[in-house]
Protein backbone atom coordinates (compact mmCIF):
# COMPACT_ATOMS: atom_id res chain seq x y z
CA UNK A 1 0.00 0.00 0.00
CA UNK A 2 1.31 3.44 -0.97
CA UNK A 3 0.21 6.65 0.71
CA UNK A 4 1.17 10.12 -0.47
CA UNK A 5 -0.08 13.35 1.05
CA UNK A 6 0.70 16.98 0.44
CA UNK A 7 -0.77 20.37 1.12
CA UNK A 8 -1.41 22.62 -1.84
CA UNK A 9 -2.00 26.38 -1.71
CA UNK A 10 -4.26 27.63 -4.49
CA UNK A 11 -3.92 31.13 -5.86
CA UNK A 12 -6.83 33.45 -5.07
CA UNK A 13 -9.85 32.85 -7.28
CA UNK A 14 -12.77 35.19 -7.85
CA UNK A 15 -16.09 34.25 -6.33
CA UNK A 16 -17.62 31.42 -8.36
CA UNK A 17 -17.02 27.86 -9.45
CA UNK A 18 -13.59 27.04 -10.91
CA UNK A 19 -12.11 23.89 -12.46
CA UNK A 20 -9.01 22.85 -10.53
CA UNK A 21 -8.54 19.27 -11.76
CA UNK A 22 -5.33 20.04 -13.65
CA UNK A 23 -3.88 22.06 -10.77
CA UNK A 24 -4.38 19.08 -8.48
CA UNK A 25 -2.99 16.57 -10.97
CA UNK A 26 0.12 18.70 -11.56
CA UNK A 27 0.76 18.68 -7.81
CA UNK A 28 0.69 14.87 -7.49
CA UNK A 29 2.92 13.18 -10.07
CA UNK A 30 2.89 10.16 -7.73
CA UNK A 31 -0.57 9.30 -9.08
CA UNK A 32 1.17 7.52 -11.97
CA UNK A 33 2.48 4.88 -9.56
CA UNK A 34 -1.01 3.92 -8.30
CA UNK A 35 -2.68 1.04 -10.15
CA UNK A 36 -5.78 0.89 -7.95
CA UNK A 37 -6.55 3.47 -5.32
CA UNK A 38 -8.30 6.62 -4.17
CA UNK A 39 -7.63 10.34 -4.33
CA UNK A 40 -9.09 12.49 -1.60
CA UNK A 41 -9.03 16.28 -1.84
CA UNK A 42 -9.99 18.21 1.31
CA UNK A 43 -10.33 21.99 1.60
CA UNK A 44 -9.20 23.53 4.90
CA UNK A 45 -11.69 26.38 4.92
CA UNK A 46 -15.25 27.09 6.06
CA UNK A 47 -16.27 29.51 3.33
CA UNK A 48 -15.25 27.57 0.21
CA UNK A 49 -16.05 24.05 -0.92
CA UNK A 50 -15.32 21.31 -3.45
CA UNK A 51 -17.52 19.34 -5.81
CA UNK A 52 -17.33 17.34 -9.04
CA UNK A 53 -19.34 18.29 -12.10
CA UNK A 54 -19.29 19.34 -15.78
CA UNK A 55 -15.82 20.20 -17.07
CA UNK A 56 -16.60 21.23 -20.67
CA UNK A 57 -19.23 23.98 -20.75
CA UNK A 58 -18.33 27.00 -18.58
CA UNK A 59 -21.97 28.10 -18.44
CA UNK A 60 -22.60 25.22 -16.02
CA UNK A 61 -20.29 26.87 -13.51
CA UNK A 62 -22.04 30.21 -14.00
CA UNK A 63 -25.43 28.54 -13.47
CA UNK A 64 -24.13 26.91 -10.26
CA UNK A 65 -23.07 30.32 -8.95
CA UNK A 66 -26.38 31.96 -9.87
CA UNK A 67 -28.44 29.15 -8.39
CA UNK A 68 -26.60 28.86 -5.09
CA UNK A 69 -26.78 32.66 -4.66
CA UNK A 70 -30.57 32.42 -5.04
CA UNK A 71 -30.70 29.51 -2.58
CA UNK A 72 -28.52 31.29 -0.01
CA UNK A 73 -28.86 35.07 -0.46
CA UNK A 74 -26.81 37.74 1.25
CA UNK A 75 -28.10 40.43 3.64
CA UNK A 76 -30.73 38.34 5.37
CA UNK A 77 -32.03 39.98 8.54
CA UNK A 78 -31.71 36.74 10.52
CA UNK A 79 -27.92 36.44 9.97
CA UNK A 80 -26.07 37.39 13.13
CA UNK A 81 -22.61 36.26 11.96
CA UNK A 82 -21.69 39.13 9.67
CA UNK A 83 -18.36 40.37 11.04
CA UNK A 84 -16.56 39.95 7.72
CA UNK A 85 -19.24 41.38 5.47
CA UNK A 86 -22.52 40.39 3.82
CA UNK A 87 -20.96 37.43 1.96
CA UNK A 88 -19.57 35.85 5.16
CA UNK A 89 -22.46 33.86 6.62
CA UNK A 90 -23.86 32.85 3.21
CA UNK A 91 -20.37 31.54 2.33
CA UNK A 92 -20.38 29.29 5.41
CA UNK A 93 -23.83 27.92 4.55
CA UNK A 94 -22.87 27.32 0.91
CA UNK A 95 -19.69 25.52 1.96
CA UNK A 96 -21.68 23.21 4.23
CA UNK A 97 -24.19 22.48 1.48
CA UNK A 98 -21.51 21.73 -1.13
CA UNK A 99 -19.01 19.88 1.09
CA UNK A 100 -15.35 20.02 2.07
CA UNK A 101 -13.96 17.00 0.21
CA UNK A 102 -14.18 14.82 -2.85
CA UNK A 103 -12.98 11.25 -3.36
CA UNK A 104 -12.16 9.85 -6.76
CA UNK A 105 -11.07 6.34 -7.74
CA UNK A 106 -7.67 5.91 -9.35
CA UNK A 107 -7.23 3.24 -12.03
CA UNK A 108 -3.95 2.59 -13.83
CA UNK A 109 -2.35 5.84 -12.70
CA UNK A 110 -5.22 8.11 -13.69
CA UNK A 111 -8.37 9.56 -12.15
CA UNK A 112 -11.25 7.27 -13.03
CA UNK A 113 -13.84 9.98 -13.64
CA UNK A 114 -16.27 10.55 -16.47
CA UNK A 115 -15.07 12.31 -19.61
CA UNK A 116 -17.15 15.39 -18.74
CA UNK A 117 -16.30 15.51 -15.03
CA UNK A 118 -13.89 17.81 -13.25
CA UNK A 119 -13.07 18.96 -9.73
CA UNK A 120 -14.44 22.41 -8.84
CA UNK A 121 -13.24 24.87 -6.28
CA UNK A 122 -16.42 26.61 -5.15
CA UNK A 123 -15.28 30.02 -3.95
CA UNK A 124 -18.08 31.60 -1.93
CA UNK A 125 -16.31 34.78 -0.76
CA UNK A 126 -15.91 38.02 -2.68
CA UNK A 127 -12.27 38.48 -1.65
CA UNK A 128 -10.55 35.26 -0.62
CA UNK A 129 -6.77 35.26 -0.33
CA UNK A 130 -6.20 31.74 -1.62
CA UNK A 131 -7.20 28.33 -0.36
CA UNK A 132 -5.37 25.36 1.17
CA UNK A 133 -6.07 21.82 0.05
CA UNK A 134 -4.87 18.52 1.49
CA UNK A 135 -4.41 16.01 -1.30
CA UNK A 136 -4.09 12.34 -0.30
CA UNK A 137 -3.37 9.36 -2.57
CA UNK A 138 -3.87 5.84 -1.25
CA UNK A 139 -3.42 2.68 -3.30
CA UNK A 140 -1.28 -0.02 -4.80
Amino acid sequence: MKIFQKELRLKPFNRGFHLITNIILESIPEIGSITVGQLQVFIKHTSASLTINENADPTVRLDFENHINNMVPENQPYYTHNYEGPDDMPAHIKASLMGTSVEIPISNGKLNIGIWQGIYLCEHRNSASGRNLVVTLIGN
